[in-house]
């Protein structure tokens, strides 16, 4: 057997709200989980949006300019696919911020349409409680008018025999007196509990709507924020697959990267040649010198020398046939004999 609200929050006590107060307490600790519930999934969402702005930032940062033929372009889907589950990421803190304001579309209309039913309970408890103690009092009333009604009689009976007949008339008046205000006191009463009956019965059946209504919105409630954080979690799983599905062009653009075409894509931009330098020998400083090759030819000065000498010297000059002095070996003229011939002449 099922339970529910309208069986189990009565109090024996007619003017105890013990019952109500409690489920009311309980439907306001609701409406706290559904507010903390909105407010985390705004906060999420606040996190996603910056994680996001950041990957965006992220992904229009340098990152391989230098690289050249199938790894730049790995590299560049790399980027684009950052900057694709970076607004995938912005999409899905727009999605929780929409799903927050359903929630808390809901919990307002809860709220307004609970506040109506609130409002006539609180009315009937004040009426049944003020009914009550009119009734109280009406009671109270009504027991000591009947115990002055008493009285009254008893005081006539035993002055009946001893006192005079006017003794006896103002006993006899203030005996119907009496009685009358107990009579009067006794419809009032009367009426005042009849009253207070219609009011406890208005309010009983008030109370059983009014629970059940309060059940039905517990159940609204509960059934709402299941769905909403199920369908949470389903946007942040699908947000997996989405960065996934990204992920794997990114992984797809990699498998076609070719290490040796880079290599010799590199190679045929940026070579140089395909000959070493040829190894340095060891040269001995000594060696050199006695294998120095024959003095070379004749400088400037020395060939302004000899053709001075040769030119400008008359033919019968005893140094003339010097001037013809040539080097055989060397096939050139012999530029320090000159000289010295120069300093002769």
């Amino acid at each position: 057997r099922e339970l529910h609200f309208k069986d189990n929050f009565w109090n024996v006590d007619i003017t105890s709200t013990a019952g109500y107060d409690s489920i009311i307490q309980h439907l306001n600790d609701g409406k706290r989980t559904c507010k903390e519930i909105e407010d985390f999934m705004k906060a999420r969402a606040a996190i996603e949006e910056k994680y996001a702005k950041e990957l965006l930032g992220l992904s229009k940062k340098v990152c391989g300019h230098c690289e050249m033929n199938t790894l730049k372009r790995s590299l560049d889907v790399f980027k684009l696919q950052t900057e694709n589950v970076s607004l995938s990421h912005l999409h899905l803190a727009q999605t929780m911020r929409e799903e927050a304001k359903k929630l808390e579309d809901f919990r307002e209309k809860q709220k307004e349409t609970r506040k109506k039913v609130e409002q006539q309970m609180d009315a009937l408890h004040k009426q049944k409680v003020a009914q009550y103690k009119k009734t109280a009092e009406a009671k109270k009333t009504y027991e000591q008018k009947c115990r002055d009604k008493e009285e009254a009689e008893q005081n006539m009976n035993r002055n009946a025999t001893t006192s005079s007949s006017k003794q006896q008339e103002k006993l006899y008046a203030k005996t119907q007196q009496a009685k009358q205000a107990a009579e009067e006191s006794d419809r009032i009463y009367s009426h005042n509990v009849s009253t207070l009956a219609k009011i406890r019965e208005e309010w009983l059946n008030e109370h059983v709507k009014a629970c059940e209504f309060f059940e039905k919105q517990e159940l609204e409630r509960i059934n709402s924020l299941r769905n909403v954080v199920w369908i949470h979690l389903n946007h942040l799983s699908q947000q997996c697959v989405t960065s996934d599905e990204l992920y794997e062009e990114v992984r797809k653009s990699l498998e076609q990267c070719n290490i040796q075409e880079d290599i010799e894509h590199f190679i045929n931009l940026r070579r140089t040649g395909d000959k070493p330098p040829a190894p340095i020998a060891y040269e001995n400083f000594y060696n050199n010198q006695r294998t120095a090759p024959a003095r070379p030819a004749t400088t400037a000065i020395s060939q302004f020398i000899l053709y001075k000498y040769c030119v400008c010297r008359p033919l019968d000059d005893p140094l003339y046939s010097s001037r013809h002095s040539v080097s055989e070996d060397n096939n050139h003229f012999s530029a320090e004999s000159l000289i010295k011939k120069q300093k002769l002449w």
